[in-house]
């Protein structure tokens, strides 16, 4: 699973109609459907092709998008205050998606998409480090109750571990450097600046070992999956996007746990993999807690927001 590209609401921005809302709701829905659509193709491609060349393929919808961009609105969408900083973004979005597509290629879809969100609690570690935030009791609960939800999935000794599911827990901390440079960056620079650095970054970082490892497609449909997986993945960072641009953040999150329904579906469809018991107590542990967290930032934004809104008008 690659993460979609993320934004900031904006501090006046007004709150979207019922019917943007549902709009919005549509979008995300099928941006991470086509998320799973990508990974089920990757892992189905993994068996014969580099990841790394699979990863470069995923970047070409984007990277094809922020090419009409460039071209429609020129050049100056890539200025930015914070060069460096959009560049190591673009270096986490590479190696988040190359330790993942590393890892699906050995462990179950459904397993590495639920030790995947894992991300946001690498995010609250993170900022508090890195940010200063504060770390509240029920934070550090939530971090806690989502490590222990990973450990059940992984079980490491067990017959069911395989150690490439730790390249998923890379992959989300990659993602978890990726959001905080994000949350730096956002007040900065454009939204489409930030997309137009990851695309092109990831695109030449990918570009360079693949005249090593690139690997022609055997047939016809090997060549119809490469086509796929760019198409597809491309769809679903726009349609997030989108979203995102229609809707608030903090009704849409919730959703991206509806990629476990749909990893869990390829699995069994196409790779006749079940997760077993241990599998979806953890996942349904890792899904409450980060639900959970989401709901206790939430109320604590709104609480603040309303607290700034009475002094003002005190």
């Amino acid at each position: 699973m690659t993460g979609s590209e993320e934004t900031s609401a904006a501090p006046h921005r007004r709150k979207p109609t019922s019917k943007e809302t549902a709009r919005a709701i549509m979008f995300m829905l099928a941006g991470f459907f086509f998320y799973s659509t990508s990974d089920m193709l990757s892992k189905s491609l993994s068996q014969s092709v580099s990841p790394l060349q699979i990863a470069w393929l995923r970047q070409l919808g984007l990277l094809s998008g922020v090419i009409v961009l460039l071209a429609w609105k020129g050049p100056y969408i890539l200025r930015s205050r914070y060069p460096f900083l959009q560049f190591c973004r673009g270096l986490t979005v590479v190696v988040a998606a190359t330790t993942f597509l590393f890892a699906i290629a050995y462990v179950p879809l459904a397993d590495a998409t639920a030790v995947s969100f894992v991300a946001p609690f690498i995010v609250t570690v993170l900022a508090g480090l890195l940010l200063g935030e504060t770390i509240g009791l029920k934070r550090w609960i939530a971090v806690i109750l989502g490590f222990a939800g990973t450990m059940i999935i992984i079980r490491p000794g067990f017959n069911a571990f395989h150690p490439a599911i730790f390249l998923v827990i890379l992959s989300g901390a990659a993602f978890g450097i990726r959001q905080i440079i994000s949350r730096r960056v956002s007040g900065a620079d454009p939204l489409v600046t930030t997309v137009a650095y990851t695309a092109l970054t990831a695109a030449i970082l990918l570009s360079l070992p693949l005249p090593f490892i690139w690997t022609n497609p055997a047939d016809l449909s090997q060549l119809l999956m490469m086509i796929g997986i760019s198409v597809i993945a491309g769809s679903g960072e726009l349609s997030i996007m989108r979203a995102l641009d229609l809707g608030e953040a903090v009704v849409l999150s919730p959703l991206q746990y509806t990629l476990i329904v749909w990893s869990t579906l390829w699995g069994f469809l196409i790779f006749a993999h079940l997760p077993d018991m241990w599998t979806l107590i953890g996942t349904a542990i890792i899904v409450g807690s980060g639900i959970y967290s989401l709901f206790h930032e939430t109320r604590a934004t709104r609480k603040m927001t309303g607290a700034r809104a009475w002094f003002r008008a005190g």
